[in-house]
């Protein structure tokens, strides 16, 4: 039997041995945020010279990692919805924006056909009907 054994050295003397363990694991998901904006979203990329190119990239790529956020906390399904949020953004991408698709126009209206179908496409729509109904509310 293994046991894991954590050290946490602080110069907090103020505070529990609880809060500093809360506080440090607090910095390890802001880490992960970080790190999923440099590889996830490839916001730290920067694809030009230009400063100001570079910040308006750095600036959507956030707002995708955002609206990523955004999505799964308006999910009706709220352990669904913490799933999306805490998601990797490459799998969000392929799971529930990446969808293999058919548009068709038929008479006076345009039909989406979905070729794909995935464990998520459910949530998906509960989803996109929940922000649907927003607009007319």
């Amino acid at each position: 039997m293994t046991f894991d054994t954590f050290f946490y050295i602080t110069t907090l003397r103020d505070r529990t041995a609880e809060a500093i363990v809360e506080l440090a694991n607090g910095r390890c998901d802001q880490e992960n945020v970080i790190e999923q904006l440099k590889n996830g979203v490839n916001a730290m990329r920067m694809p030009v010279r230009d400063l100001k190119s570079n910040w308006a990239y750095l600036v959507i790529a956030a707002l995708a990692w955002n609206l990523k956020a955004w999505f799964g906390l308006l999910m009706p399904n709220g352990v669904r919805g913490i799933q999306v949020v805490k998601m990797e953004f490459r799998r969000f991408l392929n799971t529930l924006i990446l969808l293999p698709c058919q548009i068709l126009r038929t008479g006076r209206k345009i039909v989406y056909r979905l070729l794909g179908y995935n464990d998520w496409l459910k949530d998906f729509f509960a989803t996109w009907e929940r922000i649907r109904k927003f607009k007319y509310a």
